[in-house]
Formats: C-alpha cells, structure tokens, sequence
C-alpha cells in the first residue's frame, strides 16, 4: 500500500459559524481521551476536521509533519484528525514498513482500543489525489474497509489510485525521518505463521510487536496543532 497526493479539486469553504466551531476545540485530559477511544459512538467522534490540519508526529527517529487535506478525503481526514486528538496513535508502532514502498501504522498500543477500533470502518472517499511519495492513505481490502491503519507512500505508487486509495494528506517535513524508519522485518508482522501472526497482532498489540519484533520504530505521540482563522 502507498500513498501520494497532488490536489485534484477543491471543496467549498466553510462558513465563518462552521470555522469558528473547528477552531474551538477544548484541550482533552488524559482520563478524557482514555475514555473517548473506548466509546466511539460518542459524538466527539462525529467532529468536522478543518479544511487543512497540520500534524506533528513525534517518532523515535525524528518528527513528521502531515498536512491532511479535508478537500481531498472528507471522511478520511475527519476519522485521522479525531483519532489523533484522542490519542489513538500515541505510543504506537511503524508495524509495517517496506524499503521504497510504505511506511504503515495506525494499531493502537492498548490492544483492547485497537480491536474495538478495528471493526469501526469508514465510508469510502473517492480518488481525488494521487499517490505519489510522500502522500498518506488508509491501508485497504477495498474503500469501505478503512478504519485506522494508514501509510506514508515512500516511493510514487501511482497504481494505488485505481484500487480506491484515496489519499488523505502529504508530508511537509520529515520525510528523511519516513524514510530512515526500520525496514528489515518488511511485511512479516502482518504475514500468516511462521512469519508472522495476525491475530496475535491484535490480540497483543504493542506487547507482541515488542517482543517479537524489537527494532520497529516507534510513534511517541501525534499532535494537531491549532488551527488558524484563514486557514479555513
């Protein structure tokens, strides 16, 4: 799976009142977030992302910084956007990582979140961009198989977009540090036993990886920063 993006059509733009409630997010607490990523029905979860969403992904090789694009995949953007800011991908694993192709995470560390979110799929978004390097989608069966799990596109994997990959954003800084990410285990950690082991993926998560797989780098946390009046 890959990801890449060149903008291929624009959206209208918010009105001042829809803005103006984007950019009043409050601060969650720790026990809030905790609480949100175990009710995903909560409306929280229902949240419009901004047009544009700057995010800062602290890893254990340097920062990433995604631009997401509301305009590009609305109900992608909108899923990334408010996983982040529960915490969802905070002290998870780069579990996926293949030399020039991509650079895939999104299963949370606590393997019960991570299960539950699991089953939480998404409404497809059309191909409105294109997966060239750099860009970041959802890894898939088909477009209504989306939940959690997205990649950075390490290499342009144009034939992405005509298997329904929409991309969701781009890298605007750090793409040396996607790039230096552990490689060598590739696709074992999601290959059938012997290689790898799935449902224990799930079943332990981080605990799993860990152990089994000790070299995989590591997201610290993942943050929004505050969106901007004009920006919108």
């Amino acid at each position: 799976m890959a990801i890449a993006a060149t903008l291929a059509g624009t959206l209208p733009a918010q009105d001042s009142t829809a803005a103006s409630k984007v950019r009043a997010q409050p601060q969650l607490t720790t026990a809030q977030r905790r609480a949100l990523l175990h009710a995903p029905t909560r409306a929280f979860w229902s949240s419009r992302a901004p047009d544009t969403v700057v995010v800062d992904v602290e890893t254990s090789r340097g920062s990433i910084v995604l631009e997401l694009v509301r305009a590009w995949a609305p109900a992608g953007v909108d899923r990334f956007y408010n996983l982040a800011r529960a915490g969802y991908f905070d002290d998870s694993r780069f579990y996926r990582v293949v030399y020039r192709f991509v650079a895939q995470f999104g299963i949370a560390g606590d393997a019960a979140v991570a299960r539950l979110w699991s089953r939480r799929t998404l409404p497809a978004d059309s191909v409105r961009s294109s997966n060239t390097r750099g860009t970041v989608a959802y890894a898939q069966y088909k477009p209504t198989d989306r939940t959690t799990n997205v990649f950075i596109n390490l290499a342009d994997n144009v034939n992405l977009d005509s298997l329904g990959f929409a991309p969701i954003g781009r890298v605007i800084q750090g793409m040396e540090v996607a790039d230096s990410l552990y490689s060598l285990y590739g696709e074992f950690p999601m290959s059938e036993p012997p290689l790898g082991d799935v449902k224990r993926l799930y079943r332990e998560s981080n605990r799993y990886l860990d152990a089994t797989y000790p070299k995989l780098d590591r997201i610290v946390r993942v943050v929004v920063r505050p969106s901007h009046p004009g920006r919108e």
